[in-house]
């Protein structure tokens, strides 16, 4: 076994011979309200790049581009269908009617600055969410039908959480990869960068 490999084993052992950690004890409410601040100034950062862009060139929002859903304006919004369906099942609402599949045109928005005024209701209505939460709400299972999987899903609502703010970053990734290739200035991503205020928490 070379030393990578050996090293990489020994990992795997110790983890496996530890306990594992309770879900809801990986993240905090403070982790909940860094992360939906952070979302947010993304977004915010995102908007005046491919609003910009779009003044620039008018085929950039559907221009079609090397990505699972297309094209910005369908990564953008399939990112707010997910952001939606999370945000609506952590507040016990029905999930939109729109599936999977349909996510990258439920919302027909032909101009970026359309679509920026229903993203920026959703991330104000994260951060209310993010604000209310206590360390009790990270406990316990998370249970939902999924109409993708077409079966009764059950998951520590902790893992559940995660997974919304890993979903948001995923395909925000993906976007700043379409808007440099289009020639846009993408933003800063970096987290340990993100300013205390600013007009995206308004």
């Amino acid at each position: 076994m070379s030393g990578l490999g050996a090293f990489l084993g020994g990992l795997w052992i110790g983890a496996r011979d530890r306990a594992p950690a309770s879900p809801d004890a990986l993240i905090t409410p403070d982790y909940v309200r860094l992360m939906a601040r952070y979302n947010a100034w993304q977004h915010h950062q995102l908007a005046l790049s491919y609003i910009e862009l779009r003044q620039r060139d008018k085929d950039a929002w559907f221009a079609p581009r090397e990505g699972f859903w297309g094209s910005i304006f369908g990564t953008l919004n399939h990112l707010l269908w997910g952001d939606y369906v999370w945000m609506n099942r952590f507040e016990g609402k029905p999930e939109p009617t729109a599936t999977l599949a349909e996510s990258a045109t439920m919302f027909d928005a032909q101009e970026p600055g359309d679509y920026w005024e229903a993203r920026q209701a959703v991330d104000r209505r994260i951060l209310k969410w993010a604000v209310g939460v206590q360390t009790a709400d990270l406990s316990g299972l998370h249970s939902w039908y999924s109409k993708a999987e077409e079966r009764e899903v059950t998951v520590p609502l902790a893992t559940c959480v995660v997974h919304f703010f890993n979903h948001q970053t995923h395909h925000r990734g993906q976007v700043h990869t379409m808007l440099t290739q289009a020639g846009a200035k993408a933003p800063v991503s970096d987290l340990v960068f993100m300013p205390e205020t600013g007009e995206w928490l308004d």
